[in-house]
């Protein structure tokens, strides 16, 4: 092999080498653009559920404390009831 011919191949291995790293660079910023609405429908989503979580936990400590009450007024009424047997 001479000098020419082996210019030729590592020249061509070289543009290969380029071409390769030019798709696969194309690639990844059109799967980037691709990717980005998603995200913030993925953001917006888990905004949303920590919001409705919030507010269940709200809810469940309301729910919580009336609990409570109606089991100590229960209680109450057990002792007033013992009481007139």
């Amino acid at each position: 092999m001479n000098g020419h011919a082996l210019a030729e191949v590592v020249g061509a291995a070289g543009l290969s080498t380029v071409i390769a790293v030019t798709i696969w660079q194309i690639a990844a910023i059109w799967r980037a653009k691709v990717l980005s609405p998603r995200e913030g429908r993925y953001h917006q989503l888990a905004e949303t559920t920590a919001a409705v979580q919030e507010r269940t936990d709200l809810q469940l400590r309301e729910i919580t404390l009336v609990l409570e009450d109606m089991r100590a007024r229960l209680a109450s009424l057990e002792r007033i009831l013992k009481e007139v047997e």
